[in-house]
C-alpha cells in the first residue's frame, strides 16, 4: 500500500474526526438549519448566537455543527460531555463563563448528550441561561419534550436534525475520497450510503475499517466482506418505496394479516425506519381504522409510542410487534373518522346555526335547561343543536355494538315523547 496508509489511517484520530467540517461551507446535509436561509447559519453569520439544543440521530452532524459555531465566532468554547460530568464539572464550566463575562468575553458551553444530565444538574444551568451567562450547545438523540426539564426547554431554541439524506453522504464520501486519496468504486459507494441509514460517522468507520483490512487505496464491495455478513437490506427512507412500505404495511393491520404486516415491519426495522415513526402510524390507525370497535386501542399505541421513545432500538422491535398484532386482530370501524368528516362537511357548505340559549354558558333562558342528572337513565331530551342533523352511523363489530344498542335506545326514547 501506499505511503497514505502509514500518514493517514495508521492515525490514532478516527477519520470520522479527521474529516470533521471545518465551516458551514464543508457542512453537508441539514439545509433547514444550515442552509442559505437557515437559522442556524444566521446565527453564526452574524456571530450572534442563541442558545439552543440540536436533537436528532447519531452521526447527522449536531457535534460538528456545534464545533464550527466555535470556531467561526469570537467566544470562549467549553465542552461537556453529559455522560461523564459531575455536578462539579459543571460548576467549573460556569466560574469559568462568570470569568469570561467580566472581560468581555462570551462562553458557549456545548453539553454533549444533553439528556443524560439529571433534574439537578439540568437545574444548574438555569440561572446561567437567564442571565446570559453562558450560551448553550447541547445535543442529543433523545426526544427533548421526554428527556428535558420544561423550564430548560423553555430558554432554549429546539433544533431537529434529521438523518442524512443519500445526497449527503455521497458528498461527504466524495470529500473523503479526495483528502485521503481513495478511489471508491460505484458499488462500494451505493453499499456504504446504504449501510450509513443516514449516520455519516457510521459510514466513515466502515470505510476506514475496510481500507485498514484491504490495505489498498482502492475500495470494492469485496472489500467489506470480511467486516460485513450481510447485506444491507434495499429500503431507502427518502424514496418513494419507504412510502410504498409503510402504505402495505398500514393496508396489512386495516386487512387484518398479521403475517403479512409482520413481513412489511421486519423490512421497516431492518431498513433502519425510525420507529417512532411506525408508532406514529398505529396510532393514527388505532382511531381511523379501529376507533370505537376497541376503544383501548388507541391507549395501547400511545403507550407504545412512549416506550418505544424510552427504550430505543433493537428492543422496541418487540414493543411495535405487539402493537402490530394487537392493531391487526382486533374488530375494525371507521365509523367515527367518517362522522367527524361528515360534520366537518356539513359546516362548511352551510351557514352556521345559532346555540340555543338555553344551552349558552349565561343567558336568562339557562333556567330552561334540562339537566340530564336529575332524570332516569340520566338521559332527557331536549334539542341540542336547533335543526335535525345525523352524522354518526355506528358499526355492528366489538365495542361499538354496545354503542349502537344504547344509540337506539335514545332514538326509542324520543321517538316515544315525540309519538
Amino acid at each position: 500500500m501506499s505511503s497514505l496508509f502509514s500518514d493517514s489511517f495508521e492515525n490514532d484520530e478516527p477519520l470520522a474526526k479527521r474529516l470533521a467540517p471545518g465551516s458551514i461551507d464543508d457542512f453537508f446535509g441539514q439545509e433547514k438549519i444550515i442552509g442559505t436561509n437557515g437559522a442556524v447559519r444566521k446565527f453564526i453569520e452574524n456571530d450572534k448566537l442563541i442558545s439552543c439544543i440540536f436533537h436528532g440521530p447519531p452521526g447527522s452532524g449536531k457535534t460538528a455543527l456545534a464545533r464550527i459555531m466555535a470556531r467561526m465566532t469570537k467566544s470562549d468554547f467549553v465542552r461537556l460531555n453529559a455522560v461523564t460530568a459531575k455536578i462539579d464539572d459543571l460548576r467549573a464550566a460556569l466560574k469559568r463563563a462568570v470569568q469570561n463575562r467580566m472581560t468581555g468575553t462570551n462562553t458557549i458551553l456545548f453539553i454533549d448528550e444533553i439528556h443524560r444530565f439529571n433534574k439537578m444538574q439540568q437545574d444548574g444551568l438555569l440561572p446561567a441561561l437567564e442571565e446570559g451567562t453562558v450560551i448553550l450547545i447541547g445535543t442529543t438523540t433523545k426526544n427533548p419534550y421526554f428527556s428535558l426539564i420544561p423550564p430548560l426547554r423553555s430558554r432554549v431554541l429546539l433544533f431537529e436534525f434529521e438523518k442524512l439524506p443519500l445526497q449527503a453522504l455521497e458528498k461527504i464520501l466524495m470529500n473523503a475520497a479526495a483528502k485521503e486519496s481513495l478511489t471508491i468504486d460505484d458499488d462500494a459507494r451505493k453499499y456504504l450510503k446504504k449501510f450509513a441509514n443516514g449516520d455519516a460517522r457510521r459510514m466513515l468507520n466502515l470505510l476506514e475499517a475496510a481500507v485498514i483490512v484491504s490495505k489498498s487505496d482502492r475500495i470494492s464491495v469485496d472489500s467489506f466482506e470480511k467486516l460485513i455478513k450481510k447485506q444491507p437490506v434495499l429500503y431507502d427512507r427518502d424514496e418513494n418505496y419507504h412510502y410504498d412500505v409503510i402504505s402495505a404495511f398500514i393496508k396489512s393491520v386495516r386487512g387484518s394479516d398479521p403475517d403479512a404486516a409482520l413481513y412489511w415491519l421486519a423490512l421497516m426495522i431492518e431498513g433502519g425506519e425510525d420507529p417512532l415513526f411506525i408508532a406514529r402510524r398505529l396510532i393514527i390507525l388505532s382511531c381511523e381504522d379501529i376507533g370505537l370497535a376497541d376503544p383501548q386501542s388507541l391507549v395501547l399505541a400511545q403507550s407504545a409510542y412512549e416506550a418505544v421513545d424510552n427504550i430505543g432500538m433493537p428492543e422496541a422491535r418487540i414493543i411495535l410487534s405487539h402493537l402490530t398484532i394487537y392493531l391487526t386482530l382486533q374488530p375494525k370501524s371507521n365509523s367515527g373518522y367518517k362522522a367527524v368528516d361528515k360534520a366537518l362537511e356539513y359546516i362548511r357548505t352551510h351557514e352556521n346555526l345559532e346555540v340555543p340559549a338555553y344551552l349558552r354558558s349565561t343567558h336568562p333562558e339557562n333556567k330552561n335547561y334540562r339537566y340530564p342528572h336529575d332524570h332516569k337513565y340520566h338521559y332527557v331530551i331536549q334539542d341540542y343543536v336547533g335543526k335535525k342533523v345525523q352524522f354518526y352511523d355506528p358499526g355492528e363489530l366489538g365495542n361499538e355494538k354496545e354503542l349502537k344498542k344504547r344509540l337506539e335506545f335514545f332514538k326509542q326514547m324520543r321517538s316515544r315523547e315525540t309519538g
